[in-house]
């Protein structure tokens, strides 16, 4: 509620300087809902208003309608607040009526206005307004204030909005800032938009009428002014953004006057010579008055814009809330797009540069949107050049943002930028900027594949890259020897598949050219022209399969997009239009580009693939079975020829694919592939049988022992995809890994193929035990599974490194299968072939991992070139990529309950050290163990820190205590960290964990024996403990040994207040009586700590810390405080604790008089818990417990 001035206030003829009373209505005092001034000194005024505020608050959806009598009739009059939030009238009426109503009486309209701004900053209070009419300057600014009274609960704000002093107070609810313009749901869904709508169409109806009148605009920008200087966010966010958007109608306005204002200049000036010489006529004068005018409503509209510009942009640009910060700045990008010749200069531009640098992303992306604006028309962008030198550096690294939004619109600024500035970008800003297109982010990718296509790529504009000899492909031929050379010529990355999804939304149409692709491929010299190198050619046949698996799968590639896109029904219908021009096409061509690099393995392992995407349908129904023979000849004179496992792989595929048996084509290819592993099987048979006739079963023939390792690869290949049961594979491979075992004499070329192929062959025959399987079949089969299990342990120890690593691979597929099979619901067979690993085939597993995944290898200093720093660099990343390969199968055994859960503790201890290289799969692992069972996987972290205290304290001379400073304790600390963050914030879920480690740790339960008791050193951690156990007579027992000492905190509090002033601990018959109370009572007493909330356990705390030093001596003092769950957050800071009296509170770490037999140490806060690890060392023995407060 507005209090309304005197209405002799609303008479033109007073004068400024005269003195008037403000008066109140008398409907506004019998509604209670007003105060008389904006000063309420006394505290009976005070608590009135409250009452009065609150009773706004209770009835404000009663208090927004009002009846009014009009012309003899009851109208219901809806406040402009009620009508912008619903949205549901046309907006321009809104404002006609208003505009009708300041017509009037614009006092009363006015203060409807003001009304109207305060309810849209969500101010429940009520407005006082006095006329500002009889104080001097100095006597007002005195008045502007803003405070909050703490005996009512009421803010208070006092500001000029010209003709008035207002005075708002509302009530202030701490727990609740929300205001309309953050509100979420439907109803305020719209808010903003209707808010901002009105402000615009309030001055475009006024522009013409009572805008100039040096009344509305100077209350209203006095009014935003007076709100955007307020401490209350609300005020300042609602004000700001209105402010703004009123300067943006203004500008709207000022560009229109000044338009008709030389349209006036030059009727004016044509008229002039129309006349002549003649004097001047009525025209004429008219003419000059328009212009006039114009000029003056111009004076007074930039004098609108600097006022609202310096009193609110400058203040508000920088302000501490990010929307604030970045509403200003949007609006400062519309003003220089609507009118740049008042606005782009660079007094204007600087603030988006320095806006750029702001820490929130919100901020720099209406930088970058704004700035779009400006760059993507070219008559501005030419006049940016100051601009972009002083901050194009900038510009170019935000791509590189954290924030996703921000690196895309960055790109495409950059984009616009280098297509409208001429040399604004460098050419090394373009190949750092071209490198994009293979970031994992797509929208980054695809803006960077923009970038690059248009610079790079396209040939319009460019005579350079014109068709010199015209043809059928002379444009996309270029644009493709372009695409090839940038490929070649970018050394950081070969990850062509991420490269063409990048281009696709924009160079869709030449990368679909796949007739223009194969003719590059298949032209000779002679055909005229330059052919395309071996490099090239080898580009282009990946480019090519890029292109083919983009157009028929239709999404990203792996690592680029989190799940597969859901494609509409237009996409779908592109995405079979493609996979049938792919099959008609390739049908014919492949088998040509087959013959013709059937001798290049990466080629031709690469063309291969590209089958699977065909429609193979289109055999049959355009009767091309002559292509498909081609096809299969072709595939079996290349393995024939080759023993690449690559290139055998993907042809056995193409055989697995082209063999479906519910197409027409089936019998024509099975016919195809049994005569082709008939060949093979015959080969591998016949060189098997001369490897048996040699003397010892040795062969000495290189050339012979290279034919077998070829027969074994092929036949390898075909039995991963094939099921070459039929053949009796299974009893000749096995016969080679049995002689291996008794021998150690085969090459290790020949033992990985073996391998694979009795592993295959034991797969096909668990795969087809079926329901009806004899149980003598089942037995014959288990007695396999576990003969292979046995070699492949053998393996492990194998000399040769490659035939270790594919024996652990294939060991831990193999028991991860047999512990997990299914077997056709055949449940005899599961009980027969399930296989789980014994404990000391378990440990085997696990000293494999140690030796060949954790194990820290010393790099020898070499002077090495350029080229053999390369290649070691690449053999290292090879070798990481199998490590990782090792420890992931490791640890799916781990997840999978194959082998023991606790095993993982040894490859948790690894985490910290490598993080780097194994951190993601060491973090997955402990998730998965997680969610499979939270206890035990709880149980795990505590045996993995025992461990490694156990192992840090054993390395210890047994004479002094543990060091606590070393490398390896400060490891373990940090590993306790990393473990603390991993129960997350829902304390609810990790509850029963936490209760099992401070059972499991923190109450040392692996040590055989008891802690030594020197007096009543240890009674806090004993009762402590007696309270978690779950063994009565175990606590009795305790409780019995432990001496005549309780703590204080089990004693009432009634007793601190008794013994204050003795300044004593309690005595023997309190103890005596605190040692008696059940022990249900210790428990209970520890949940209901546990239950309360944090402010009251704090209070506690401070309350035990305040009395303490007054109940207890020095050294009892501070080992009370170390038995208090620690519920606050402490510091880790490596700072000693003083002994001295007094110094306890500082440090809450543990001490133990002077024997110096404990050191406690808070290890990690993670707020709502605390990970701590307590180490203790004495002369013999330590321990290491963890505690979760939550």
């Amino acid at each position: 509620m507005i209090a309304e001035p005197n209405a002799a206030s609303n008479l033109p003829s007073q004068k400024e300087n005269a003195v008037h009373d403000e008066t109140v209505p008398e409907s506004a005092v019998q509604n209670g809902r007003c105060v008389r001034n904006g000063n309420l000194k006394t505290p009976r005024e005070k608590r009135k208003v409250r009452e009065q505020c609150e009773n706004i608050r209770r009835n404000s959806s009663s208090c927004r309608r009002v009846s009014q009598l009009q012309n003899g009739k009851v109208v219901e009059a809806v406040t402009l607040f009620d009508v912008v939030s619903m949205g549901k009238q046309a907006m321009q009426s809104v404002v006609d009526d208003w505009i009708e109503a300041y017509k009037q009486d614009r006092n009363v309209a006015l203060l409807d206005l003001i009304n109207f701004f305060i309810q849209c900053s969500g101010c429940q209070g009520m407005v006082t307004a006095e006329m500002f009419q009889s104080l001097h300057k100095k006597d007002v600014m005195r008045k502007m204030t803003e405070n909050f009274d703490e005996e009512t609960g009421l803010q208070y704000k006092k500001f000029i909005a010209y003709p008035w002093i207002l005075t708002v107070t509302w009530p202030v609810d701490k727990d609740n800032e929300d205001y309309p313009l953050i509100r979420t749901g439907p109803y305020w869904k719209k808010f903003k938009a209707n808010f901002c709508e009105f402000i615009a169409v309030l001055v475009q109806q006024c522009q013409c009428s009572i805008l100039y009148d040096s009344y509305l605009m100077d209350t209203i920008i006095s009014l935003l002014t007076g709100l955007a200087d307020s401490m209350v966010r609300a005020f300042r966010h609602t004000s700001t953004l209105a402010a703004m958007k009123l300067l943006t109608a203004i500008v709207s306005v000022h560009l229109n006057l000044d338009v008709n204002k030389h349209n006036a200049q030059r009727l004016y000036e044509v008229e002039k010579k129309r006349i002549g010489g003649k004097r001047t006529n009525y025209r004429l004068d008219q003419l000059e008055r328009k212009r006039k005018e114009y000029e003056h409503k111009l004076v007074e509209i930039q004098n609108m814009m600097n006022a609202i510009f310096k009193g609110m942009f400058l203040n508000r640009y920088r302000d501490v809330i990010p929307e604030i910060r970045a509403t200003c700045i949007e609006e400062i990008g519309s003003w220089i797009k609507i009118y740049p010749d008042a606005f782009l200069n660079d007094s204007y531009l600087k603030y988006i540069g320095w806006m750029l640098y702001d820490k929130q992303a919100e901020v720099r992306l209406k930088c970058l949107l704004g700035l779009q604006g400006i760059y993507s028309r070219k008559e501005l962008a030419s006049r940016m050049d100051l601009f972009t030198s002083r901050f194009k550096d900038r510009i170019v690294s935000m791509p590189l943002d954290k924030d996703h939004e921000v690196a895309v619109q960055a790109m495409k600024l950059l984009m616009l930028m280098s297509q409208n500035c001429e040399d604004a970008l460098s050419a090394e800003d373009c190949e750092t900027l071209y490198q994009f297109v293979y970031t994992a982010h797509r929208p980054l990718a695809v803006a960077a594949g923009e970038f690059l296509y248009k610079r790079l790529l396209s040939h319009e504009g460019d005579e350079e890259v014109q068709p010199k000899g015209g043809g059928k492909f002379g444009a996309s031929t270029d644009q493709l020897k372009r695409l090839i050379r940038f490929f070649l010529e970018n050394e950081l990355h070969k990850h062509v598949a991420y490269l063409i999804d990048s281009l696709w939304d924009w160079a869709g149409k030449f990368l679909k050219d796949w007739e223009c692709m194969t003719t590059l491929l298949l032209k000779n010299t002679e055909d005229g022209g330059e052919a395309l190198s071996d490099a090239h050619e080898s580009a282009l046949i990946e480019i090519i399969l890029a292109t083919v698996r983009e157009a028929a799968e239709g999404h990203p590639p792996v690592g680029r997009g989190a799940a597969k896109k859901i494609l509409s029904v237009k996409e779908k219908k592109i995405q079979l239009e493609d996979c049938t021009k792919i099959t008609e096409h390739f049908i014919m061509v492949l088998p040509q580009l087959l013959a013709k690099y059937s001798t290049d393995a990466q080629k031709v392992a690469n063309l291969l693939q590209i089958p699977q995407y065909y429609d193979l349908d289109v055999y049959s129904t355009g009767h091309l079975e002559k292509h498909l023979d081609a096809l299969l000849r072709g595939i079996k004179d290349i393995v024939a020829k080759h023993s690449d496992m690559s290139v055998l792989e993907a042809s056995s595929r193409t055989y697995s694919i082209l063999c479906s048996e519910d197409i027409a084509i089936y019998s024509q290819v099975d016919h195809a592939r049994t005569e082709l592993i008939d060949e093979l099987m015959g080969q591998f048979n016949q060189l098997l049988d001369g490897f048996w006739e040699k003397e010892e079963g040795f062969c000495t023939d290189a050339g012979e022992t290279s034919r077998m390792q070829s027969a074994l690869r092929r036949v390898a290949a075909f039995h991963n995809t094939h099921d070459l049961t039929k053949w009796n594979l299974y009893d000749k491979t096995l016969k080679l890994l049995v002689f291996e075992m008794e021998h150690w004499s085969l090459p290790v070329l020949m033992i990985l193929p073996a391998l694979q192929c009795t592993y295959f062959s034991l797969l096909w025959q668990l795969a087809a035990v079926s329901e009806n399987s004899p149980k003598e079949t089942l037995v014959a089969l288990q007695r396999e599974l576990r003969r292979f299990s046995q070699i492949c342990t053998c393996f492990l120890h194998h000399k040769e490194k490659d035939v270790r690593e594919k024996a652990f691979m294939i060991l831990c597929d193999w028991l991860l299968i047999l512990s997990h099979q299914d077997s056709n619901n055949n449940e005899e067979a599961v009980g027969l072939l399930d296989y789980l690993p014994n404990t000391s085939l378990q440990e085997k597993l696990l000293l494999f991992i140690q030796e060949h995944v954790f194990i820290e290898e010393e790099e020898e200093s070499k002077d090495l070139t350029e080229e053999e720093e390369r290649k070691d660099e690449s053999c290292k990343l090879d070798d990481l990529h199998k490590k990782r390969s090792l420890l992931a199968a490791y640890c799916k055994l781990i997840v999978y309950n194959v082998v023991e859960m606790t095993a993982a503790a040894e490859v948790y201890k690894y985490y910290v050290k490598t993080y780097n290289d194994f951190g993601d799969i060491i973090k997955e692992t402990l998730s998965r163990m997680r969610h499979n069972n939270k206890i035990q996987s709880a149980k795990t972290l505590i045996l993995c820190l025992q461990q490694l205290f156990q192992t840090h304290a054993e390395s210890q001379d047994s004479s002094s205590s543990v060091d606590f400073s070393s490398a390896s304790f400060t490891n373990m600390k940090e590993l306790a960290r990393r473990f603390s963050l991993t129960f997350g914030w829902d304390q609810v879920k990790s509850r029963e964990s936490v209760a099992m480690i401070h059972k499991y740790g923190y109450l040392q339960r692996y040590i055989a024996e008891p802690l030594p008791c020197r007096g009543d050193e240890w009674q806090p951690l004993i009762w402590y403990r007696n309270s978690l156990l779950a063994n009565e007579d175990e606590e009795s027992s305790v409780l019995g040994s432990s001496g005549e000492w309780s703590p204080v905190g089990t004693s009432k509090p009634s007793s601190f207040k008794r013994k204050l002033s003795n300044g004593s601990l309690p005595e023997t018959s309190q103890t005596e009586a605190a040692l008696k109370a059940p022990d249900l009572q210790c428990a209970s007493q520890l949940a209901s700590a546990a239950g309360k909330s944090r402010k009251k356990l704090k209070s506690r705390e401070m309350h035990l810390q305040e009395h303490l030093p007054f109940l207890c001596p020095g050294g009892l003092r501070r080992r009370y405080w170390a038995s208090v769950p620690s519920w606050t957050n402490f510091d880790c800071a490596e700072e000693k604790t003083s002994k001295e009296e007094g110094s306890w509170s500082q440090f809450p770490y543990l001490w133990s008089g002077s024997e110096g037999y404990g050191v406690g140490c808070s290890l990690a806060v993670c707020c709502s818990q605390m990970l701590s690890i307590f180490c203790i060392s004495g002369n013999e023995r330590g321990f290491l417990s963890l505690q979760i407060c939550c």
